[in-house]
């Protein structure tokens, strides 16, 4: 079983940045994508960005491409989610997903973490 762990989140102005961290435990493989989710009040969850172990793809949610950016730790099973130019319409939970996809797929995820919130103020 694989275990998530979210931190990172709160509450910045429109225009901000903010950095989420996610480390996965347990039992990892050696071939895995990790992603970040997003859930906002009265709407449904909806995919963000999603690296694979190996860095070499990603993916991104049209509305945050050139705003946001995954990225791998230098340890393994721990990616980051750098978000700039934030926007009140980003405000949600965003949880971290681990899959054993090589693919950054959008769905089909495993494993997910608790969550962290992350509001911003207009």
């Amino acid at each position: 079983q694989v275990q998530l762990v979210e931190s990172g989140g709160g509450l910045v102005q429109a225009g901000g940045s903010l950095r989420l961290s996610c480390a996965a435990s347990g039992r990892t493989f050696s071939i895995y994508s990790m992603g970040w989710f997003r859930q906002a009040p009265g709407k449904e969850r909806e995919f963000v960005a999603a690296i694979s172990g190996s860095g070499i793809t990603q993916n991104y949610e049209p509305s945050v491409t050139g705003r946001f950016t995954i990225s791998n730790g230098n340890a393994k099973n721990t990616i980051y989610l750098q978000m700039d130019s934030l926007k009140p319409e980003d405000t949600a939970v965003y949880r971290c997903a681990y899959s054993r996809l090589s693919s950054a797929p959008t769905t089909g995820y495993i494993a997910w973490g608790q969550g962290v919130q992350v509001t911003v103020s207009s």
